[in-house]
């Protein structure tokens, strides 16, 4: 026994030089802050440690300042974990107030900056928070991913590492300045950050006991190429180009033929999935007014944008399309500028071209082809966040929600809908998924907000409630407003329920409708 006190009294010795050291319980919260400069993390340096105090603060590189913000301690580092890595990050703690829980905040996009906007309305709930850059700098338009051109680790570091890396050294800050861990730890994230979210699930289940996917990006290297395949179909013939007003007949067409099938006329099409809308039903007949039909071209161009990627020789579906109702959004209108967040996965790494141009790709052409199912083997694995092994989440007790809009114009819902139901398959048919994992689909809501649907929701408190009080969320109701008044509430239900109307009262109010499962009652 003396022997082991003498073993343990040296572990503790030397802590302090391989973990951070702990601070005791604030007596001053300002000089507590400022010694959390002094702290020694695996592979970082702290450039900041300032206490925030005024209510205000200018985020660096930016000209707006964030205003009513309660006082933070606000800490700043790099993270180097190899030497191609330069992860910035931020971490922010609250003076007072702290609420015991820590959060993880997503990115949009390719990345390269500071989720600020996030950090603020996590403090605002009194929330630690931290964000990363996940890794580079960002770059603007198609040379967004430059960055992974230059530096393959940084690729990596984007991918996952990032985030991983963030999330240790902001629990081990968290430690140090209340003297504590944090009580419950969570993911919030939507688009990449609903990405970012699954890859922790998967990769590093201990990380977080609760995540909030939003539209997640998960299936990235299929999603870049379902995205350029939409972008082609829609802007490499001129013939072919759709704007404004044939994006506004295309969505007039889809709620003429699909709105009703829900019982509730209302400009939302509650699973688009029931709708069997052909845009061909619009097209021009002879010597009709030009702009309130379609040409043959444009026709063709909107049904690729909807049947999604196929396999060119097998037919198999590589990416599913965007659904109807989503018309309004779609991002490709201007030849000029089209969506480019897929064009630089593919000229910086399908093809590691400076010179490549997305208007000479053909997914038909077998050079083509044979470029995207090579550049599959080499990034998916480090990529994609799919696998539906969440086992070790589970395991721990970690909950999912995953949450997608059905308008979504950059991401296709269907996405959220096949990795549910591939994490339902691999637990054998999936009875146990829904009490670790669930997901709610938003009828006419666009990439993780806006649209004509109710698109306000409070999906963090819904999980805080699973998490810490054991209330898995059936319904979680959603709010649509009109220059600031909410006109519509309903409740997105726990998928593969739908929200249905009950047949009388006030079609705007959320209580005349119930969840059921559409197979059920022979809906699908």
């Amino acid at each position: 026994m003396r022997s082991h006190a003498r073993i343990m009294a040296l572990i503790v010795a030397v802590l302090p030089t391989v973990f951070i050291s702990a601070t005791p319980a604030q007596t001053d919260p300002v000089a507590a802050c400022a010694h959390l400069g002094d702290e020694r993390l695996p592979d970082t340096t702290i450039t900041a440690a300032q206490a925030i105090t005024t209510g205000s603060f200018t985020p660096p590189g930016s000209n707006n300042a964030m205003t009513n913000l309660p006082p933070f301690c606000r800490v700043a580092g790099v993270i180097a974990p190899t030497s191609e890595s330069h992860i910035l990050f931020e971490v922010w703690l609250p003076l007072q107030n702290w609420n015991g829980r820590f959060a993880g905040v997503g990115n949009g996009g390719w990345a390269g900056s500071i989720s600020f906007g996030s950090l603020q309305e996590q403090i605002r709930r009194g929330y630690a928070s931290a964000s990363t850059n996940t890794g580079h700098e960002a770059a603007s338009g198609v040379n967004a991913a430059r960055f992974a051109f230059e530096h393959p680790e940084q690729l990596i570091d984007f991918a996952y590492r990032a985030h991983h890396e963030t999330t240790l050294k902001a629990k081990a800050l968290v430690r140090a300045f209340y003297g504590k861990p944090p009580d419950h730890s969570y993911w919030i994230g939507c688009s990449s950050g609903g990405y970012e979210g699954l890859m922790e699930a998967q990769r590093f289940p201990a990380d977080y006991d609760g995540i909030v996917a939003g539209a997640p990006a998960n299936n990235w290297t299929r999603l870049m190429a379902g995205d350029l395949d939409g972008t082609v179909a829609v802007l490499k013939d001129s013939a072919s180009n759709l704007p404004v007003s044939a994006l506004g007949v295309l969505y007039r067409g889809a709620l003429a033929a699909c709105d009703s099938a829900d019982a509730v006329a209302d400009g939302v099409l509650d699973d688009p999935r029931r709708c069997k809308f052909d845009p061909a039903a619009l097209q021009c007949a002879p010597n009709q007014t030009p702009g309130a039909c379609l040409t043959p071209a444009q026709v063709e161009a909107a049904r690729r944008v909807y049947r999604g990627l196929k396999d060119p020789s097998t037919g198999v579906q590589l990416y599913p399309g965007l659904a109807a109702g989503s018309e309004p959004f779609w991002p490709n209108r201007d030849p000029a500028n089209p969506f480019p967040i897929p064009i630089a996965h593919y000229k910086w790494l399908v093809f590691a071209d400076p010179n490549w141009d997305w208007r000479t790709f053909d997914f038909g052409d077998p050079a083509d082809y044979q470029a995207f199912v090579k550049a599959e083997s080499k990034f998916a694995p480090i990529l994609n966040a799919t696998d539906p092994n969440l086992r070790e989440f589970r395991k721990r007790g970690g909950k999912l929600l995953q949450y997608h809009g059905w308008s979504d114009q950059l991401i296709a819902a269907q996405n959220s809908i096949d990795y549910y139901e591939s994490v339902m398959e691999f637990f054998g048919g999936g009875s146990d998924v829904p009490s670790f994992y669930r997901l709610f689909m938003a009828p006419g809501m666009a990439h993780c907000g806006g649209g004509p649907g109710p698109n306000s929701f409070d999906m963090q408190a819904a999980l805080e409630e699973w998490v810490e009080r054991g209330v898995a969320p059936e319904a979680i109701v959603a709010t649509h407003s009109t220059n600031g008044v909410v006109d519509r509430l309903r409740p997105l239900c726990s998928y593969p329920k739908v929200a249905v109307y009950k047949g009388q009262g006030d079609t705007n109010d959320a209580a005349n409708f119930v969840c059921r499962d559409p197979k059920a009652t022979g809906g699908l």
